[in-house]
């Protein structure tokens, strides 16, 4: 174990400052741990309305669930805000220049399993159809 602890709390953008809608996802041993967990909460939160709605990163601002970390560790950093933003910047690149997105080297860098895998590449699929 590291010299730091890297806890995972989530609050609920709906419920902005309202701690009793926050949740403890849990503890981790490394930074990079704790913020792939951090990274796979937002991902699946935008992908629920991905192509759902007008604006999925208006809509993850206002509902979606918002992970941040809680460590002593100076330059372990994570914004959920940030991160939600560049990755609907990412969707739409693929969206507008008509690439196909390579969500298996995606799933590696966030450790997610094969059935938000799966779900990612459908709502994707769909999006670049459909528009």
């Amino acid at each position: 174990m590291g010299q730091y602890k890297y806890t995972v709390y989530v609050d609920d953008n709906f419920h902005y400052m309202d701690e009793s809608e926050r949740y403890k996802l849990g503890e981790f041993d490394d930074c990079a741990a704790a913020i792939a967990a951090c990274k796979q909460i937002v991902d699946e939160s935008l992908l629920s309305n991905f192509g759902k709605c007008e604006d999925p990163h208006a809509t993850y601002l206002m509902f979606g669930d918002d992970p941040f970390i809680l460590t002593d560790d100076p330059n372990c950093k994570f914004s959920a805000r940030d991160y939600a933003r560049e990755r609907m910047r990412v969707l739409a690149e693929g969206k507008c220049q008509g690439a196909t997105l390579d969500l298996s080297r995606e799933a590696r860098e966030i450790s997610v399993d094969q059935g938000t895998l799966s779900r990612w590449w459908n709502i994707v699929k769909r999006f670049l159809l459909d528009k």
